[in-house]
């Protein structure tokens, strides 16, 4: 793993994994998405007002993070996928990517159920096997934080069957993104700030 060409703090405050040379191609054939990236995570803090706010369809620290992309110009993006044998043509539609720029593709799981990360896996293994996708990326919480939402009185809303670390590696290990160059973030209790967003 090259995480020598990670920033120190992002290298400290976050659990970071990679499969298949995922930071040196990010980081050499794609350098304003990895300056993204980067730019993003460092500046990223976990708000305890964020924590103990009960979520909805999407939480306010998932919702924070994807509008730090939005605001680089990431969207979100689906595609119109399909399988041609002969002249018969079957859809094989994939699910939405929370946040796409120029052939990278990055998954915001914060709070969801853990089969989110086969969706997103099989949606990196399809696309990068399509071309579409060059490099899958997914930021999600690190299982360190379990203890913090214990302390807070939220830990029953971020149980053992939500997307966390340990729920993900083992799907990229036993090979859910297939050939797809895959980089993983951890957000961990470092990142905690006991106080309110300003």
């Amino acid at each position: 793993m090259t995480l020598d060409l990670l920033l120190e703090f992002v290298r400290t405050q976050y659990e970071v994994h990679e499969w298949k040379h995922a930071i040196a191609i990010l980081r050499y054939d794609f350098p304003s998405e990895w300056h993204d990236i980067i730019d993003v995570l460092t500046n990223f803090r976990l708000w305890r007002t964020e924590i103990e706010t009960p979520g909805g369809s999407k939480s306010a620290v998932a919702s924070r993070i994807d509008g730090e992309f939005t605001a680089r110009g990431w969207r979100e993006r689906g595609f119109n996928t399909k399988i041609v044998v002969d002249e018969a043509e079957y859809a094989s539609p994939t699910h939405k990517v929370d946040c796409y720029k120029n052939g990278i593709a990055l998954e915001i799981e914060w709070n969801n159920k853990d089969p989110f990360f086969d969706r997103d896996l099989n949606n990196f293994r399809l696309l990068f096997d399509l071309r579409a996708v060059s490099v899958g990326v997914i930021v999600t919480r690190c299982d360190e934080l379990q203890q913090l939402f214990d302390t807070l009185g939220r830990g029953s809303s971020y149980g053992a069957s939500t997307t966390h670390m340990s729920k993900l590696l083992p799907r990229i290990e036993g090979g859910g993104g297939g050939g797809c160059p895959i980089l993983v973030f951890g957000i961990s209790r470092g990142l905690y700030t006991d106080g309110a967003r300003s």
